[in-house]
Order: structure tokens, then sequence, then C-alpha cells
């Protein structure tokens, strides 16, 4: 059997041809982003919204696909804690129930607009009107309602976001971490 050079051009050693090769790597790549686009959303569909109630910390730990640690009680308040493999995210609960701040850190920030519940449209607008400077790894958001921080560098991302009339008396915002 005698092979042109057009037929040698179109098969690979292995004797497929090289649009099947290539579409092969298509399908591959396109898989690979959904999988990772999955991942991503996954890790951040957080539905720990400041200033709800304790009740969905469980739902929320099912959410990020993670897994809900032991709260840790101190005076004043109690801290839950959710670690998705990604994002450890954790919640800090007044004595009445109700989530009054929040702190992550891992590989990305979680959506702030989940996290903030309520309080993202304020959030949004304090972000319009914050002037950026030059420091990228630090970004503080102040707004009458809420207040939003982040601050890290590549896979090791930080934050913390507190509604200042929500914190228990007596308590300080450095507590919040």
């Amino acid at each position: 059997m005698k092979w042109s050079a057009k037929e040698n051009l179109s098969l690979s050693p292995d004797g497929v041809g090289y649009r099947a090769m290539k579409r092969r790597k298509l399908y591959s790549l396109w898989l690979g982003l959904g999988l990772v686009t999955f991942l991503h959303a996954s890790a951040l569909n957080v539905q720990a919204a400041l200033g709800g109630s304790a009740n969905s910390i469980e739902s929320d730990a099912k959410a990020l696909s993670g897994t809900k640690r032991a709260a840790t009680t101190h005076d004043g308040y109690s801290v839950h804690e959710i670690d998705s493999g990604s994002v450890v995210l954790r919640e800090y609960v007044s004595p009445a129930g109700v989530v009054f701040g929040v702190a992550w850190n891992g590989l990305m920030h979680p959506d702030l607009t989940q996290v903030l519940g309520s309080y993202s449209d304020e959030y949004r607008e304090a972000l319009r009107r914050t002037p950026h400077g030059r420091d990228r790894r630090r970004l503080r958001v102040n707004s009458d309602e809420v207040v939003v921080e982040q601050w890290g560098h590549m896979r090791n991302l930080q934050g913390r976001a507190y509604a200042p009339a929500l914190i228990p008396p007596g308590l300080g915002i450095n507590e919040i971490r």
C-alpha cells in the first residue's frame, strides 16, 4: 500500500487523524473549563448572609460542598467554621443568633453578593465611590452599614465583612479575623 504525502499529514503515528486529535483536544479543553467553572462556582456559592440567622450555617456548608467544623464559643459570640478545601469561611454569631461578621481565607475570595446578603447593594455602591489607590493587595470599603476588607496575595487571600451596628457590645472588630 503506497501512501501519498497528503495522506501522511492527515494521520498521526498511531493512525488517528489529526482532525480527530484536534477535536479530542478541543473536547478535553471544554470539559476541563466546564469542570473548573463548576468547582469555582460551587466553592464560591456561599449563602452565609451578614445579618442573617445562625440557622443558615448548615445550609451554607452544603452550598460550599464543605464540612462544618465544631463551633467555638467565646465571651459574647460564637464562631462557626466551614471548610470547602479552597476557602475557609468563619461566621461570627451573636448570642441573639444573628451573623454580625464573616471572615475568610483561602485560594480565592468568596462571592461577596452571597456573603453580604442584604448589604450587597450598599457594598457595591460604596465600592463604586471608593478611590482605588496604588495598593492592590488591600481593599477597604466603608459604608454606613457595612465594612468589607480584603487583602492577601495569590493562594493566600483573606478578608472580612461586618455590620458595625450588629456587633455585640464590648466586642472589638479585631475579633473578626
